[in-house]
């Protein structure tokens, strides 16, 4: 058995009176799932805080700022006949700067949803699990219900 610690964040923005969220096409296996990437993976002693950012910018082109923790999300998978745990931190974060079009190779897409669109269309349990947190932490506070514009 392997362990893997990834982090990402759930993005929110203000955008003509509604609440728009952002979500990715993964390139290979073709999921729309939340930004997220291994910690540490490129830099040594990177803090999940750290790699929740970075993953999101290199993946979607956007920075976000982030609001705060989720509690960990864990799921197992087999990859190359192993079998992995894997715990993802997962942040809520308003929109700072960033263009989607800037979204890096590891996405194929890259969209703003709407916040009543989002569970529809994510693929796997493990970000609607963290979506469903996200939804209760957007309705009860009050820097996320009103980020930067």
């Amino acid at each position: 058995m392997k362990a893997q610690f990834s982090a990402g964040g759930i993005v929110i923005k203000k955008e003509q009176g509604q609440t728009l969220v952002l979500v990715s096409k993964h390139s290979g296996h073709h999921g729309w799932v939340f930004p997220k990437g291994h910690i540490g993976d490129t830099i040594e002693g990177e803090s999940k805080e750290e790699a929740a950012v970075r993953e999101v910018q290199e993946e979607t082109g956007i920075t976000g700022e982030i609001v705060q923790a989720f509690k960990p999300v864990e799921y197992w998978f087999a990859a190359e006949g192993e079998k992995i745990h894997k715990t993802v931190y997962y942040f809520l974060m308003n929109y700072v700067s960033g263009d989607i079009a800037d979204h890096n190779w590891e996405m194929e897409d890259v969209e703003w949803l709407p916040e009543k669109d989002v569970a529809e269309r994510l693929t796997y349990p493990s970000d609607k699990e963290a979506w469903r947190e996200a939804q209760d932490m957007i309705n009860s506070n009050t820097k996320a219900r009103n980020p930067k514009q």
